[in-house]
């Protein structure tokens, strides 16, 4: 059943318990899910395929009760006609005191998870489209104006141009700026440029650093907290092949020497202090030949990303949580 998201109020939660939210617009989401909870209840956060990977995860929340909260609230995140198959075995009149939440990126009109939802009654199918620059550019003058932050219409479009249509970017970015602002520095068009662009650098840089370092619980908070787009994707797969290799030449290094620190502090280009003990984490997980082979598969992914742009950003988060460059 088809809802559209100014019509959440009308929802019977009572006997609705799935809903689909699909699109391109993650703030215009997250504020619709703040929306219906608005007891501030517990959220459990989960990833597609870790459910598709062990189903029971998701089986033994839905009817286990909760201690502490009226309502339990499940929301997976980043959903694929792959996810069919396990809402088929949900029977969703079982489901007593849990709302499960799917987030989906755009699904096109043939996606058989999308049918199911806009046609079966038993499921709430959302539609979420990009924010128009008219929408965007009100958000933002009213965001500055109670900052009282002035600001330049030139800016304002530099800001909404980085935004994609999704709110979520804009007061992300506009949140950025007003920090930026306390501390006493100008707003102009060079400062506010080079800080977007430093953010997002510095998010997939992170994102990479622990992907080498394989901290998984790191990765997933990463990836929950930052909106990656498939724009972003070629960025991703860039800095990861780059980071790979010169985590190849430090391996290589320390296979010969078998001194760690000394490994470390030859290092060239010299490695940043507060990069070292990550980086220490990095050469004690991984072998030469396995960093090699780690490189081929990540320029067969950024091959993959070419030819299948639309689902670019499923296609990296695959990859990098289901380890596939270990195979």
């Amino acid at each position: 059943m088809i809802i559209k998201p100014y019509k959440i109020n009308t929802i019977d939660f009572k006997k609705s318990k799935i809903l689909l939210l699909y699109g391109k617009n993650e703030g215009h989401k997250k504020e619709i899910i703040k929306g219906i909870d608005k007891d501030k209840n517990k959220f459990l956060n989960y990833e597609q395929n870790e459910i598709i990977d062990d189903e029971n995860i998701l089986f033994e929340n839905i009817f286990s009760g909760s201690l502490f909260d009226d309502k339990k609230f499940i929301i997976i995140k980043r959903i694929t006609d792959k996810f069919l198959s396990v809402i088929e075995k949900i029977e969703p009149e079982r489901i007593k005191d849990t709302i499960i939440i799917l987030i989906a990126d755009n699904l096109e009109k043939k996606s058989k998870i999308r049918s199911k939802f806009e046609k079966d009654k038993n499921y709430i199918c959302m539609p979420f489209y990009p924010d128009t620059d008219q929408i965007l550019i009100k958000l933002a003058y009213n965001f500055f104006r109670d900052k009282k932050i002035a600001i330049s219409s030139s800016i304002i479009n530099l800001i909404i141009n980085k935004c994609k249509g999704d709110r979520e970017v804009l007061f992300n970015e506009l949140n950025k700026i007003n920090i930026y602002c306390k501390n006493g520095k100008s707003v102009t068009e060079e400062n506010i440029s080079k800080l977007i662009n430093l953010i997002e650098n510095h998010n997939i840089a992170e994102l990479a650093d622990n992907f080498l370092a394989q901290n998984d619980k790191k990765i997933k908070n990463i990836l929950n907290e930052n909106n990656f787009s498939n724009e972003d994707c070629m960025l991703i797969t860039k800095t990861f092949i780059i980071k790979a290799k010169k985590l190849l030449n430090l391996s290589k290094n320390y296979e010969k020497n078998k001194n760690i620190e000394l490994t470390i502090s030859s290092a060239k280009p010299p490695i940043f202090w507060k990069d070292k003990e990550i980086t220490k984490q990095q050469i004690y997980k991984w072998n030469p030949k396995k960093i090699q082979k780690l490189i081929y598969k990540l320029n067969e992914v950024e091959l993959l990303i070419k030819k299948n742009f639309s689902i670019a950003i499923n296609l990296i988060i695959d990859f990098i949580l289901d380890k596939k460059f270990e195979n």
